[in-house]
Order: structure tokens, then C-alpha cells, then sequence
């Protein structure tokens, strides 16, 4: 029940979401709009998908050692 609805996502998203939120504000006039040329936002919009990327994979592999030792020193 209200206009506008926006979600946020997990903190390594959070500059993502900022820059999005922005974006979405200077496109219905609601602030002026950011000064960065679209390879910019590309570049950033990249930058944040490997890391989130990169986070997933170091997860992943943290949960698999985790495992693996427990399997180890379990009789």
C-alpha cells in the first residue's frame, strides 16, 4: 500500500542497490541525475556482480572444507 517499493538485498549488494536507487530517482525527477557516463555504471555494475560472484564461490568452497574435516576427524 504505498506508491513506490523498493527491496534491499544482502549487504554485499548494498552499492548496487544505491546506485540503482538513484538511478530510479533522477528517471521520475525526484533528484538530479547522477554524474557518471553509462560505461561508468557499466564498469561499477560489473565490478559489484564478481564480487557478489567471487563471495558465492568462497562460500561454497568454505562449506566443503568445513565438511570435509568434519567427515575427517568424525570415527
Amino acid at each position: 500500500n504505498v506508491p513506490f517499493y523498493t527491496h534491499f538485498t544482502s549487504p554485499i549488494r548494498r552499492y548496487a542497490d544505491i546506485v540503482v536507487h538513484r538511478l530510479l530517482s533522477a528517471s521520475l525527477g525526484a533528484r538530479p541525475p547522477i554524474k557518471m557516463e553509462k560505461e561508468a555504471i557499466q564498469k561499477q555494475a560489473d565490478h559489484c556482480n564478481d564480487r557478489k560472484m567471487a563471495s558465492k564461490r568462497v562460500q561454497e568452497l568454505s562449506a566443503d572444507l568445513f565438511f570435509s574435516i568434519f567427515v575427517r576427524v568424525r570415527p
